[in-house]
């Protein structure tokens, strides 16, 4: 191994080290993270730490973009080993479920409250949209195949705002296809972070996986995905 490869390997798992200290804060301090903490407990100077982040919301980034990228990637791999458009569906929304459950702190990273003073780059766009391409892309099955049950369009204000959007990223989909999958994505989402952040513990004790697939599926019957 050259020097130059030999360098690159362990400013990676430095990195890789300086986000798994900072996932741990996320689970004490919430989004409010110290580069000086976290180089604490891994035992280095802060100036050493910002060799590898130059600020605390570089940090974030990192860690908004690997949690966007690990909860879409549970998404798409789960709808890969489904069958119809409606299992791929909903394997795809009990993967991000699943995923939220067990990484609490992520999730409310990318889907709680905004981090005050932090304004997201673009970097963080392409992954953020991972999830959302998912549902856009069943729907997409489901209607050229000619499964999808007939929509009516679309029309007013937000059609017309909405249509040339829809044709740079869904253009196989009309518009209204489209905004059913953007609904759905923030139903999806919106009904995972109640669960996680504690608004279903005096209405639903037990049966919470068949209560979210329940929404599930009013989401894909308004898609038109069930009948």
């Amino acid at each position: 191994m050259s020097a130059a490869n030999l360098r690159a390997r362990v400013r990676a798992e430095m990195t890789e080290e300086i986000k798994a200290v900072a996932k741990r804060h996320l689970a004490t301090d919430g989004a409010n993270l110290s580069l000086r903490a976290v180089a604490r407990d891994l035992g280095m100077a802060s100036s050493a730490v910002y060799r590898y982040f130059a600020s605390r919301d570089e940090l974030l980034t990192a860690l908004i973009i690997d949690a966007y990228n690990a909860v879409g990637e549970a998404a798409e791999q789960a709808a890969a080993g489904a069958g119809t458009p409606t299992e791929k569906w909903l394997a795809a929304g009990h993967a991000a479920r699943e995923w939220a459950l067990s990484s609490p702190h992520e999730w409310a990273l990318i889907y709680g409250s905004p981090v005050p003073g932090y304004q997201a780059p673009q970097d963080t766009i392409v992954p953020a949209t991972r999830v959302l391409l998912l549902l856009g892309a069943t729907l997409t099955e489901a209607y050229t195949s000619g499964v999808l049950v007939s929509r009516e369009p679309l029309t007013g204000r937000f059609a017309e705002e909405l249509a040339p959007i829809a044709a740079s990223v869904l253009p196989d989909l009309p518009t209204r296809l489209v905004a059913d999958a953007i609904a759905a994505y923030f139903q999806i989402c919106g009904a995972i972070s109640a669960e996680l952040f504690g608004q279903l513990n005096k209405s639903v004790e037990e049966d919470r996986r068949g209560f979210f697939e329940y929404q599930l599926r009013g989401a894909a019957r308004h898609a038109g995905l069930i009948r």
